[in-house]
């Protein structure tokens, strides 16, 4: 038992997956806070527009 829970503590080839996973996950947080302010700025623009219009 205690020579399985040795080689547990010692393997870490889930370690690179998971670096990986939370990585992306902070890429996509950052992407998703990106659009979101384009898309109210652009929004924006297009009620402009639409108001000169009338």
């Amino acid at each position: 038992m205690r020579a399985l829970l040795a080689r547990f503590l010692r393997d870490d080839v889930g370690a690179t997956a998971i670096e990986y996973a939370i990585i992306a996950g902070g890429i996509s947080i950052v992407i998703v806070a990106g659009v979101r302010g384009i898309g109210t700025s652009v929004s924006g623009q297009f009620t402009a527009v639409t108001s000169a219009f009338k």
